[in-house]
């Protein structure tokens, strides 16, 4: 049995710190290489095999791991948060950091996040691209808004981003001057061109061959609308990497963290550790879901009565986690299970 080799790699934008090590943390070899997938070809043809590599999640940590992965015995991607280690060290560079996590991959010490496939990944980064649109949207209704509000412009404010109330606005109301009128057109015409790419960017991952039928079988729970879906299926990939709903919970952020010391315990109200994406999505969407679900209104009704709409919109959004995450691993469509009360 050959012995096996480990990488600890240190990744930025234009270079690539490495450091390789055997079983018994010998250095083997260490440098930098340019972080183009031409200089990585040429370097991974002078590494001793067989190897493992690690890195630490960055935003160019994709692609690198795409084009390392086919030749490595296995490759994993290490949580920023959790390699206290470099962060604390006194004397920190892109070698020393290399070699740390190295040592940490060798050790068995390292603390591995989850890497989607690269099919979610691309997905992922089309839907992300698509909440970024929704936000330039609203910015631009709001700026309409703005200007009209600096000019002292009376509007109904249900009705301004309606095509025929817009186009009437302009052409009747004497207090918009030829400067103001300008500006106004053209954060419409922005507001419709952002609305276009927005929904077509959503359905074509509605469509999409890879989605659509965990999509459909996801549609069935009731007040759940398809960007809360999408959202969940590209945010979490794959939904049997959480042995517990109480986890899924924690990753979505809907929970607080926890410091406890001897007899002394202290509870945030949210905490920071979560994937933000998730969060924004299912509480907007348990806003939404006890006007369509007797079931959820009931569960928001009785923690209302406690005193905090809050944390009743809160238990709403488990309860969607709870929902969604039967429905995706039990490959089955939503049912609503009756039970009976028997009164004593």
């Amino acid at each position: 049995m050959q012995p096996m080799y480990y990488i600890g790699l240190d990744v930025h934008k234009r270079t690539i710190s490495y450091c390789v090590k055997n079983g018994s943390g010998a250095i083997h070899a260490e440098g930098t290489v340019a972080a183009r997938r031409f200089d990585l070809d040429r370097w991974m043809k002078t590494l001793p095999q067989p190897w493992t590599g690690a890195m630490e999640a960055t935003v160019f940590t994709g692609w690198i791991y795409d084009h390392l992965q086919p030749h490595a015995a296995a490759l994993k991607v290490a949580h920023p948060l959790m390699l206290r280690a470099i962060a604390a060290a006194k004397k920190k560079n892109d070698r020393i950091d290399a070699s740390k996590i190295c040592d940490c991959l060798r050790c068995d010490f390292l603390p591995e996040c989850y890497m989607a496939s690269t099919t979610i990944r691309e997905r992922r980064r089309t839907l992300r691209y698509r909440n970024l649109l929704v936000r330039q949207m609203v910015q631009m209704k709001n700026k309409i808004s703005g200007l009209l509000m600096e000019a002292g412009v009376s509007y109904n404010k249900q009705r301004l981003h309606k095509a025929g109330y817009f186009r009437e606005l302009l052409a009747t109301n004497p207090d918009i001057d030829e400067g103001l009128c300008s500006l106004l057109r053209l954060c419409r015409e922005t507001v419709v061109r952002l609305s276009k790419t927005e929904s077509a960017l959503a359905r074509s991952l509605e469509r999409d061959s890879l989605l659509v039928e965990r999509v459909e079988r996801l549609m069935t729970i009731p007040a759940v609308g398809p960007i809360t879906v999408l959202t969940w299926a590209l945010e979490i990939g794959d939904v049997q990497r959480f042995s517990s709903i109480k986890k899924a919970i924690s990753y979505c952020g809907l929970c607080g963290s926890e410091k406890s010391s001897a007899n002394t315990v202290q509870r945030t109200p949210l905490s920071k550790q979560r994937n933000k994406h998730l969060q924004t999505t299912l509480i907007e969407a348990a806003k939404m879901a006890p006007r369509n679900s007797p079931e959820l209104a009931m569960l928001y009704d009785k923690e209302k009565l406690k005193g905090n709409a809050n944390r009743a919109t809160l238990a709403v959004a488990r309860k969607l986690v709870a929902y969604l995450m039967a429905v995706d691993r039990g490959h089955r469509n939503f049912q609503v299970v009756a039970t009976n009360c028997i009164a004593a």
